[in-house]
């Protein structure tokens, strides 16, 4: 049993960076629609898409035109994103509270990219990274992350990108009022759910990898 668990394993390895290698450039929220305290949006990732609900109070929110904030886009480019946010779409805070993004199918490594987190505390109750930050449409800050390692401070007008390692079907994060500070949320890959024969074929690869084990000893 031991080796057959050994080897299962080992398949799962190898596939995972397969997947990794073949990731798309990030996918930014299309937010498309806005109610009193929800905004929904789509994420597109090739032929797949993802809905996309944020819930809780915000300020405004642009789902159609409007101010591109997301210029310049050097805060939001590093090493694990390769393109900023395309076009105006982003949902603005102002009173602090809880908002919540939830996934129509869980994503890989969700990103927040920021506008203008000043003066601002915010927790995701989850380890975060900060992947980027610099000057953006309004001016320079430096996200400080708490001692948990699961939120930051923001010190100056902070524009950058924060990602949530893991795979998350919703996440939820607290924030503390200010004039006006946006998001919007982005992803690299989404979870495909693996169809039964997959399951199936991989099943009878363990199967004679187990026998071929039997049959050295």
């Amino acid at each position: 049993m031991r080796s057959l668990s050994r080897h299962l394993m080992l398949i799962i390895l190898v596939m995972l960076p397969l997947s990794a290698a073949l990731a798309a450039p990030v996918s930014w929220t299309d937010w498309t629609a806005a109610a009193p305290s929800e905004v929904t949006g789509v994420l597109t990732f090739g032929s797949d898409t993802v809905d996309v609900t944020s819930t809780g109070a915000y300020l405004f929110a642009q789902v159609s035109g409007g101010t591109n904030y997301w210029i310049p886009s050097a805060p939001y480019i590093s090493s694990t994103v390769d393109n900023a946010p395309p076009d105006s779409d982003i949902i603005a805070l102002s009173t602090g509270g809880t908002v919540t993004i939830t996934f129509s199918q869980a994503v890989q490594d969700p990103l927040l990219a920021l506008v203008s987190w000043n003066g601002n505390t915010v927790d995701f109750g989850v380890p975060i990274n900060i992947l980027s930050y610099g000057a953006g449409y309004w001016g320079n800050g430096v996200p400080v992350l708490n001692s948990t390692g699961t939120g930051f401070f923001g010190s100056g007008e902070v524009h950058g990108v924060i990602e949530l390692p893991g795979l998350y079907d919703s996440i939820t994060f607290t924030h503390t009022s200010e004039g006006w500070h946006g998001f919007t949320v982005g992803a690299k890959a989404v979870v495909i759910p693996v169809p039964p024969t997959v399951w199936f074929l991989g099943s009878g690869l363990v199967g004679l990898i187990g026998l071929r084990s039997l049959r050295r000893r």
